[in-house]
């Protein structure tokens, strides 16, 4: 790893940072518009918007785990095997993208009741997530070329078109929300054709190169089935994270319509600010894997460290940013007052465990980066394990009266510390650091 490693980490890092803050702020645009249609449309969204990020972030690995692969093969350098490993990456999302339509639409009705959110609620989920089920193939091409690309050290185009598409995005469901007056409808169909399109100029970009190598673009069926198989741990580790996820959205359903509508906030800001300490994540995972294919195990700790010391402080700064808003964005999203009170406290709680997530996201992207996936898939199960009791707790004193946000946000915060311990006493290890081309 070169000496100037703290370069190479900002060079990937603010593009990933960008373009990463730029998805969760269009949804806060999307929940900003939807929010003004009413208390019960904006809690529809946040049932809704659970299950599709559910339906599309348990394949995140079409990125993560393509990230690793390309990027150490390009450390090898073997950058013709890496554009190959990445085409086998968006044929996998693409088959998998049509199975989780079918399936999201055919159950859409069913999966919204899980929450036990009220009738007029439950109807605007289900209006919007059928709807939105249309542009989940695409969804999932854009995680396999956004993955590829940042492989080859390239997190720039992501960018690029992270900028035109939720811009896309949000001045399409302003229209066809109001003025052309679909509601919630209209967010939706905004969403699908802006995903629609970024994956189509993606896949342009990643084509030109393949071309210009000569790396195969037909469907391998033996390469799409490695990719497969290699990315089930990590598939694994998606599902436990996303199911503590739906466990604290299940809960705050059961508080009632203006608590849910806050939690669906809370999570989106909680969200924006993850994304942006992923962006050192997605550093990790392609100076990690280059470092490896290149045998440099020295170089991979020194980027670690300094990540991880600039992660915290990250995590300080986004945290503070938010204790001096909380008061202020609660009304960017609904006229209830309930509303805003409840989500004013809860955002104290989201901006305390910023350091901690800071951690646990950097130590994360390392050893996706290293390919460690399959200890990733226990420490993930075993997070998931420790954090069900303290949902055990929020559930006896709701049934002896005490109640709220507070406390659900508080155990969430609980979660991200139980993960971030075990990322660290990992990390401490070289069991992880296997060098070469594969691993």
């Amino acid at each position: 790893m070169p000496t100037d490693h703290r370069r190479e980490i900002l060079r990937l890092a603010i593009p990933a940072f960008l373009a990463l803050v730029a998805e969760p702020l269009f949804l806060l645009a999307d929940s900003a518009i939807v929010g003004y249609l009413g208390t019960e449309s904006l809690a529809g969204l946040g049932v809704a918007s659970a299950v599709l990020l559910t339906a599309t972030n348990i394949f995140v690995f079409l990125a993560y785990g393509t990230t690793a692969a390309v990027s150490r093969r390009l450390g090898a350098g073997d950058q013709r095997g890496a554009l190959s490993t990445g085409v086998d990456g968006v044929w996998l999302a693409l088959i998998l993208g049509a199975v989780a339509t079918v399936v999201v639409i055919a159950w859409a009705p069913g999966l919204v009741g899980l929450f036990g959110a009220g009738p007029g609620a439950r109807d605007e989920a289900v209006t919007y997530l059928r709807i939105s089920a249309v542009g989940i193939p695409p969804m999932l091409v854009v995680l396999a070329a956004t993955g590829v690309l940042r492989g080859l050290q390239d997190t720039r185009t992501p960018l690029v078109a992270a900028v035109a598409g939720f811009g896309t995005n949000a001045v399409l469901s302003f229209l066809l929300v109001h003025p052309v007056g679909l509601g919630i409808a209209g967010a939706a169909w905004g969403s699908v054709i802006a995903q629609s399109g970024m994956a189509i100029g993606l896949c342009a970009v990643l084509v030109t190169g393949a071309r210009r190598l000569g790396a195969p673009l037909s469907l391998h069926p033996g390469g799409v089935l490695r990719a497969a198989l290699d990315g089930i741990p990590l598939l694994i580790r998606t599902l436990a994270l996303r199911a503590a996820l739906l466990v604290t959205t299940w809960y705050a359903a059961g508080l009632g319509d203006a608590e849910l509508a806050a939690h669906q906030v809370a999570m989106t800001v909680w969200s924006a600010l993850a994304f942006a300490l992923d962006a050192l994540a997605i550093a990790g995972q392609a100076l990690t894997g280059k470092a490896l294919g290149a045998g440099d195990a020295a170089g991979t700790r020194q980027v670690m460290a300094t990540m991880i010391r600039w992660g915290i402080w990250f995590g300080v700064v986004l945290g503070a940013v938010i204790v001096a808003g909380h008061r202020i964005i609660p009304l960017g999203f609904s006229t209830d007052p309930r509303v805003h009170a409840a989500l004013a406290a809860a955002l104290i709680v989201v901006a305390c465990g910023q350091p901690v997530a800071a951690v646990a996201f950097v130590l994360d992207g390392v050893l996706i980066g290293a390919g460690d996936t399959r200890w990733l898939a226990l420490a993930q199960t075993v997070c998931l394990i420790g954090y069900l009791p303290m949902m055990g707790v929020l559930v006896w004193l709701d049934l002896v009266g005490i109640r709220g946000l507070v406390g659900l946000w508080i155990a969430f915060t609980g979660f991200m510390a139980l993960r971030a311990a075990l990322l660290w006493w990992r990390s401490r290890s070289d069991v992880w650091m296997v060098v070469g081309a594969v691993r």
